[in-house]
């Protein structure tokens, strides 16, 4: 393991934004992990990812006119499923961004209305859309919800809500 000195700032962040993701983690474990990355050839503070590994839409297809509620769904391949939260090589969790581009590759995903947190391992969801277009982009991101390197992202969907 590659142990990476973090300074204050740093870990009080890493230590609120990872606060008590896993169901079975806390405080004190979130923080100890924020200063531990994966070994591999990933960027100082990211997890590698595998050749090969992606993500995708399983619906809704690009170009699709639904009406709101708009059911989700998406894999990963390539790579394990897990909560938030749990280190484990080659795994990780879904992010789902919203009318937006994708975040800072080398900081935790954004929790807000626009990047929706799949840290409970789950791979569908329902939206609450207004009418109208929106784009829809997923990212697979670490225990520590930071995206891997190189980064495993879906191509931007956009979709039409009735």
């Amino acid at each position: 393991m590659v142990i990476r000195r973090m300074t204050h700032g740093a870990l009080l962040l890493a230590f609120v934004l990872v606060g008590g993701c896993g169901p079975d983690s806390s405080q004190e474990e979130s923080v100890a992990a924020a200063n531990v990355t994966d070994e591999g050839d990933a960027a100082p503070g990211r997890s590698a990812s595998p050749e090969g590994a992606a993500v995708r839409f399983i619906t809704p297809q690009d170009g699709a006119t639904v009406s709101s509620p708009v059911r989700v769904e998406f894999e990963i391949t390539g790579m394990g499923l897990v909560p938030a939260g749990n280190n484990e090589a080659n795994s990780g969790h879904h992010h789902l961004v919203i009318d937006t581009g994708l975040p800072d590759m080398n900081l935790p995903v954004p929790a807000d209305d626009r990047h929706v947190h799949f840290g409970d391992g789950s791979s569908s969801t329902e939206l609450t859309l207004p009418p109208g277009e929106h784009t829809l982009q997923l990212l697979f991101a670490d225990y520590l919800h930071i995206p891997h390197e190189p980064p495993v992202y879906s191509d931007q969907i956009t979709i039409t809500v009735e």
